[in-house]
């Protein structure tokens, strides 16, 4: 299972008010891409798809589909704010090894499965990422 911080939760709450979206979750997902091959994504969606794990963390409503839950098995994601800005962390114990930016990541053997890593090059996004 994925854990949200407080701090998270309460930006997570904001943006929902925010954008106007009081029932929407928080869908958290891996897709090939990244300097490290790896790239973790986050949107926020009114209905989860045919598949997906539904659960609610720290008042959070949170989708993760099928291939993206054994990347982010016992990850943990945060909100950081420092003078370089602010954006969500997701700290990975299935990750090998990670991008300075945090955003990209090699899983450890045995965390792949059905996902295609992207060619590394650079994830063009070394800046804290937000949604």
């Amino acid at each position: 299972m994925i854990n949200i911080t407080d701090t998270a939760a309460a930006k997570v709450h904001g943006l929902l008010q925010a954008q106007e979206k009081p029932n929407a979750m928080l869908r958290v997902f891996v897709s090939g891409g990244g300097c490290s091959g790896f790239q973790y994504g986050m949107t926020l969606e009114e209905e989860p798809m045919e598949g997906d794990q539904q659960f609610s963390i720290n008042g959070v409503g949170v989708i993760v589909d099928p291939r993206s839950a054994q990347y982010l098995e016992g990850a943990n994601i945060d909100f950081v704010d420092n003078m370089m800005g602010g954006g969500f962390k997701i700290d990975n114990p299935n990750a090998a090894s990670s991008c300075g930016c945090g955003t990209s990541f090699t899983p450890k053997e045995g965390a792949e499965g059905e996902a295609e890593p992207a060619a590394a090059g650079g994830c063009g996004s070394c800046a804290s990422s937000g949604f």
